[in-house]
């Protein structure tokens, strides 16, 4: 049984994008195991977590909600994927990589927001009329 959250491109790309990082973190010193390692992973996780965790909920607002959490767990990545950089934890075409891909989901969950709120907005219209 397939689900809803699952067609959607932005999770889909956020999975592969958790698949990278856990990939990558595991480059990681050791000593870094319950540091910036497990912080990346939990904020990287947490994109497609939130994303279908949304997808469930009963009304387009909720939903909403949900992708704004997802994308300041984007935010999160992008700073951890500089820190990991500048302390020499990521190289530099990996870090490249990784922040496209990011920047990509970003963009995804910021174009499904904006045409979730459209959506609300008329789902609203619709209740006072």
């Amino acid at each position: 049984m397939g689900y809803r959250f699952e067609d959607l491109r932005v999770w889909q790309k956020a999975m592969e994008f958790c698949t990278d990082v856990y990939s990558k973190t595991g480059r990681f010193p050791k000593e870094e195991s319950y540091g910036l390692t497990s912080q990346f992973r939990r904020a990287a996780t947490s994109i497609p977590l939130n994303i279908a965790e949304g997808s469930g909920c009963r009304t387009t607002k909720e939903f909403i909600q949900f992708l704004y959490i997802a994308l300041r767990s984007q935010y999160e990545v992008v700073t951890i994927i500089r820190l990991s950089s500048q302390l020499g934890f990521l190289r530099a075409d990996d870090a490249k990589e990784l922040d496209e891909k990011v920047a990509e989901i970003g963009k995804l969950l910021q174009a499904l927001i904006n045409s979730l709120q459209k959506k609300a907005k008329s789902e609203q219209n619709k209740t006072k009329n």
